[in-house]
C-alpha cells in the first residue's frame, strides 16, 4: 500500500458520522464497516434487550448495517449516528417480529404445534435472584414498553429521539415508560418468588 493511501484509510477512519454516511450515500459500500467498528456493540445490545433470541441478533445487526446502504441518503445529519442506527435496527427487529408471527400463522394453519423456546446460554449464567427477576419482569413488558425501556432507560436516549425513533409523540414514551416501570417495581420488588 502507498503511503497516501495508508493516510487516507487512517482519515477515512477518523471522518464524522455525517460524512461516513454520505459516503455510503454516495456509493462508497466500505464505508459501512467504519460505521459497524463504531457501533456494532450498540447496535448489538439494543437487538439482545429487545428481546432477540441468540441465535438472531447477529442476522438482525448484520441487516441493520446493510440497511444503512439502502437508506443512507435519508440521514438527517446528526453528528452522532448512534440514535439513528439503533432506530434501524428496532425497525429490523419490528420487521422480524411481524416475519415470525406469519410463519407460526402458518406453522398453526398446518397444524403444526411449535417447540419450547430453548433456554439460551445467556438464560443459564444468570444467578442472582434479583437479575433473574428483572430479566423476567423485561420480557413480560408488551413490545411497545420495552422498546422504549431499552431505548431511554437502558439504552440512555433522551425522549424526544426515543419518539422520533418509534414514530411516536414524546408524551407517549414519557406514559409508556412511567407504566413499564410500575410493572417492573412490582414484579422485581414486591411479588413473592
Amino acid at each position: 500500500m502507498r503511503a497516501y493511501e495508508v493516510k487516507r484509510a487512517a482519515s477515512s477512519d477518523e471522518a464524522a458520522d455525517p460524512e461516513v454516511i454520505a459516503r455510503i450515500g454516495r456509493g462508497e459500500v466500505g464505508a459501512v464497516g467504519v460505521l459497524y467498528d463504531r457501533y456494532d456493540n450498540d447496535v448489538r445490545r439494543v437487538v439482545a434487550r429487545l428481546g432477540v433470541t441468540a441465535g438472531d441478533v447477529d442476522d438482525l445487526v448484520q441487516a441493520t448495517f446493510l440497511d444503512v446502504l439502502r437508506v443512507a441518503t435519508h440521514y438527517d445529519g446528526r453528528p452522532n449516528a448512534k440514535p439513528w442506527l439503533v432506530g434501524l435496527a428496532v425497525i429490523q427487529v419490528r420487521r422480524h417480529r411481524r416475519w415470525l408471527a406469519r410463519l407460526a400463522a402458518r406453522a398453526a394453519a398446518w397444524a403444526l404445534v411449535p417447540s419450547p423456546k430453548p433456554v439460551t446460554p445467556e438464560e443459564s449464567a444468570v444467578t442472582g435472584e434479583l437479575t433473574a427477576r428483572a430479566r423476567r419482569a423485561l420480557s413480560a413488558l408488551s413490545a411497545k414498553k420495552r422498546e422504549v425501556v431499552v431505548l431511554v432507560t437502558i439504552e440512555g436516549l433522551s425522549g424526544e429521539e426515543a419518539a422520533r425513533l418509534l414514530g411516536i409523540p414524546v408524551a407517549t414514551v414519557w406514559t409508556r415508560l412511567h407504566r413499564a416501570r410500575l410493572e417492573l417495581n412490582h414484579a422485581v420488588f414486591e411479588e413473592k418468588p
